[in-house]
């Protein structure tokens, strides 16, 4: 099963209240319209794309390490995940599939790290309720977010919703602002330009990891030319 697949099933079962959370129509019409103003904003156009010098980073790990994208760019090409923390039921989805694909990607010289605005513990709890054994990055403020043009500030009657459901971000990513990434996928070359950006302000909606396959090849490809 593909991760859209998953994903899809996911929201199936959410919307049709066959999860624990049973959503009222008001709710998922709130969730509907936050979506659809992010991605009438046009936002997602603006953000990093293939071809563009991707912004470096040193961010810690969910052990407080730091880690640098320069550093890991010396050693292959980087699979960078851009995703909204460990509550988000579609983005663990997204990182097991990121998993289920490392050997794949692994084999290509590639390495993979994924980038939320969490805290270390909240981190580790991804990496613990995924079995993920590629680094979790924690973005202060959601800092490098916005350098690669993904960091949007939840409306006011999104951060109600949020509040409802006891999803207090502020306390979860350390970080007063309610303010998020867009889910973004990306693959930076050694040279540290992007050679694929994948963005999408529907949450719901995510690449699977085979598509970075073909990308990963033409770099190894170039390289060894």
């Amino acid at each position: 099963m593909s991760l859209q697949d998953r994903l899809d099933a996911l929201k199936a079962d959410f919307e049709g209240g066959r999860l624990a959370y049973k959503p009222s129509p008001d709710v998922l019409d709130t969730m509907h319209r936050a979506t659809a103003e992010l991605i009438a904003s046009g936002q997602a156009l603006n953000a990093k794309k293939a071809g563009d010098k991707a912004p470096e980073f040193t961010l810690k790990d969910a052990d407080g390490r730091a880690v640098s994208s320069a550093q890991l760019l010396a050693q292959g090409p980087l699979v960078v995940a851009f995703y909204r923390g460990a509550w988000c039921p579609y983005c663990n989805l997204e990182l097991q599939a990121l998993q289920e694909a490392l050997p794949q990607i692994g084999i290509r010289g590639a390495r993979v790290v994924a980038i939320s605005p969490q805290t270390a513990p909240n981190s580790r709890k991804s990496q613990r309720n995924n079995s993920l054994t590629f680094p979790i990055l924690s973005d202060e403020k959601s800092r490098v977010a916005a350098e690669f043009g993904l960091r949007f500030s939840l409306p006011d009657y999104l951060v109600a919703l949020y509040k409802g459901f006891k999803n207090d971000l502020p306390a979860f990513n350390d970080d007063p602002a309610w303010v998020l990434p867009m889910p973004a996928r990306y693959v930076i070359g050694s040279d540290g330009i992007v050679a694929y950006a994948e963005v999408n302000p529907d949450y719901t909606q995510r690449p699977d990891p085979s598509e970075l396959l073909p990308v990963l090849d033409r770099l190894q490809a170039s390289a060894a030319a």
